[in-house]
């Protein structure tokens, strides 16, 4: 693994900044697009990526309201532990501040982990490293979970990387026969041309120096472009039968591009679901996705399908939220 000299407060400082800026910029006319809770919820839910990572972004090894518990046992009706698995310069902290309320809410065990650091696990942005080497850590969470909670299998959700890394794991690391289900938010399963950017820097012929400076901060970053040698590995095998995959996208994606290279093959194990022709108000992009209340019943519906709620159609902006109130599930 590749190291730099990094200012983890200067580049905090000027995160926060920028995303506070779009906060302000939306509080418009009245019009609540930040932190909503749903009224029967027992644990604070936030419906804003903004918001969560404003409050969060600094704070990544405070797990997200209710998970890790370690000492929690699944209910019969929902017998697997959840395990929140976040993408890249991302944490467990400012992803899940909805995602996992709302699972515990529902009688989950939830569990989350940071991934990828480059330098320390604390580090306020996490799943830098390689990929195949933060699937190992992963795999060792896993383990963890299903020791302490005695379950014989998990689910796991991922957001972006977090949800194609998981792929890695039960495809060449044991995860086929420790996995139930796999829900992916928005994740680069065929890679991302990153807006076209990556097309371009191959027509000009930069794109391997660029990736070479690229890669000393990120190596995940480099192994997500369309057309790797990794993803060529992953994808040889993009499904294995005992496991059910759900893929959730939107059309704004503006990470994994296009957001149609978020979809697996067709498969009868196979659920690929676009939020926008479930609601077409629903506005939301890459990082609010996981706080997005349409996407949020759809992952409630792809963990128990056999007691499916009501996926809303409500107006939701990208990065900031829905507008208004959000009605619980």
């Amino acid at each position: 693994m590749r190291l730099m000299r990094r200012h983890p407060a200067r580049r905090r400082t000027a995160a926060l900044a920028v995303l506070s800026a779009v906060t302000v910029a939306t509080l418009t006319g009245g019009a609540l697009t930040g932190t909503v809770s749903a009224q029967a919820a027992s644990l604070p839910i936030t419906y804003s990526f903004t918001a969560a990572f404003v409050a969060h972004a600094a704070t990544p090894t405070q797990p997200p309201p209710g998970a890790n518990d370690f000492n929690c046992h699944p209910s019969t009706a929902h017998p697997y532990p959840v395990i929140l698995v976040h993408g890249t310069y991302l944490n467990m902290s400012d992803t899940w501040q909805a995602a996992s309320p709302l699972l515990t809410d529902h009688g989950y065990c939830v569990f989350s982990l940071n991934y990828g650091a480059l330098i320390s696990p604390a580090d306020d942005f996490q799943g830098l490293g390689e990929i195949s080497a933060s699937a190992q850590q992963l795999a060792t969470f896993v383990d963890q979970v299903l020791t302490a909670t005695g379950a014989g299998k998990v689910d796991i959700v991922g957001h972006s990387q977090g949800g194609m890394m998981s792929r890695y794991y039960i495809n060449f690391l044991g995860g086929a026969q420790k996995v139930d289900k796999l829900v992916g938010l928005a994740p680069p399963n065929y890679g991302t041309t990153i807006d076209g950017l990556i097309n371009l820097l191959n027509t000009l012929n930069l794109l391997v120096p660029v990736n070479s400076v690229v890669g000393i901060a990120c190596d995940a970053c480099v192994e997500q472009e369309i057309g790797t040698p990794f993803l060529a590995k992953l994808n040889a095998t993009p499904t294995v039968p005992t496991v059910d995959y759900t893929v959730i996208a939107d059309k704004g994606d503006e990470v994994t591009t296009p957001y149609t290279n978020a979809f697996l093959s067709a498969a009868p194990n196979v659920t690929n679901i676009t939020v926008n022709d479930q609601c077409a108000l629903d506005n939301t992009e890459h990082f609010e996705l996981p706080y997005d209340p349409v996407a949020l019943a759809d992952v409630l519906n792809a963990l128990d399908p056999a007691h499916p709620v009501n996926v809303p159609c409500l107006p939701v902006l990208p990065l900031t939220g829905p507008v208004g109130f959000v009605p619980p599930f």
